[in-house]
């Protein structure tokens, strides 16, 4: 049996693909802090090909393993499964590229939509992104007074290529 978005299912099951769409925003004040607590996220990169990322995260006490592929220019095929915490944390220290990425994300509902807020922590200090996930790359979205910058194709703010240049060693940090 495997867990895959919550759902258990026989292995057999699992042959749909998910899409992640999303579209990604530098967060301008502070304004957002109070409308939502969050959750510290721990998640490293295990070692792949240039088109598949391999993640493991730990999201409080759970554990889970995504592997993505390539950006089809409509999304990234994704598929997520929950891993138990104790082997997410072993496999975070012996198997991940270092550092680790470390931040805290706060969901925030704006106009009936859920917006998550990821405030970076450690080599990245002093990042703050807002995500919203889309149903289609075409999708209409109200923006929240808090964002600013949209950076979904600047390639910098992958999780992944912070592992590689984290957001400290950007020098006057970024800018879009």
């Amino acid at each position: 049996m495997l867990t895959y978005r919550g759902k258990t299912a026989e292995r057999r099951e699992i042959d749909l693909m998910a899409f992640e769409i999303k579209r990604k925003f530098l967060v301008s004040d502070q304004d957002w802090g109070s409308l939502a607590p969050g959750v510290t996220i721990r998640q490293g990169y295990l070692p792949t090909r240039d088109d598949v990322t391999a993640r493991i995260r730990l999201a409080g006490n759970e554990g889970f393993l995504t592997v993505k592929g390539q950006d089809r220019g409509a999304g990234q095929p994704e598929f997520e499964f929950s891993v138990p915490s104790t082997q997410a944390r072993r496999i975070l220290v012996d198997f991940c590229d270092k550092p680790i990425i470390e931040k805290t994300r706060h969901r925030i509902v704006h106009r009936d939509r859920t917006w998550e807020v990821d405030v970076f922590h450690s080599d990245n200090e002093g990042l703050v992104v807002a995500r919203i996930a889309l149903a289609t790359k075409d999708e209409k979205v109200d923006l929240p007074p808090w964002v600013a910058d949209e950076v979904t194709a600047d390639l910098r703010y992958c999780n992944v290529n912070l592992v590689k240049a984290p957001y400290r060693s950007w020098g006057g940090h970024g800018g879009s």
